[in-house]
């Protein structure tokens, strides 16, 4: 169904949509104003990827979206029909060893004690995986610029790109 540009828009319009999130295909009845972040914590409840700014300025919104990481809630959901999804929840598939299993990612996070609070750690480790996968980050400085859209209220920044390396340096994204 589309919407003709400035046509006015009924307040129960819903607009069909197919998203593969985290693997499993979703056919989905949205409205058009919905929010991608909106519907994968309100609607789909998962509630891993965080809404933190809601003007995607501090990145704990990021999923991955055919692999390419972008802040969720300046995303209409309509505008990625068809598209693949990956959230926080979805990072551990992405190992290829299993759904109990921890994404190289996930592992280095751990080890590298990149996270305080957590609040932005799920956007954080999207936003490192989208990172490796765009392949343009090759030394510290170029991790820490690309990640700078992600912020981190606690200051865990320098783990955060140790655990970066680390994965990189074993050639590990996915």
């Amino acid at each position: 169904m589309l919407i003709e540009s400035g046509s006015p828009v009924a307040a129960d319009t819903r607009i069909g949509i197919s998203l593969t999130i985290n693997g499993h295909r979703r056919d989905l009845q949205v409205a058009p104003w919905t929010t991608l972040l909106d519907l994968l914590r309100e609607h789909l409840d998962l509630t891993g990827t965080k809404k933190g700014c809601d003007h995607g300025q501090c990145g704990a919104c990021t999923v991955l979206v055919n692999g390419t990481r972008v802040n969720s809630c300046l995303t209409l959901a309509v505008m990625k029909d068809g598209a693949e999804i990956t959230t926080v929840e979805g990072l551990a598939g992405l190992a290829g060893t299993g759904s109990n299993s921890l994404h190289p990612i996930q592992e280095a996070f751990i080890e590298h004690d990149a996270f305080q609070c957590g609040y932005c750690t799920p956007g954080q480790l999207c936003s490192s995986v989208g990172l490796i996968n765009e392949g343009h980050a090759r030394s510290r400085d170029e991790i820490r610029e690309a990640m700078s859209g992600n912020i981190c209220r606690c200051g865990a920044y320098t783990n955060i790109v140790d655990a970066i390396e680390d994965v990189m340096s074993q050639g590990g994204g996915r």
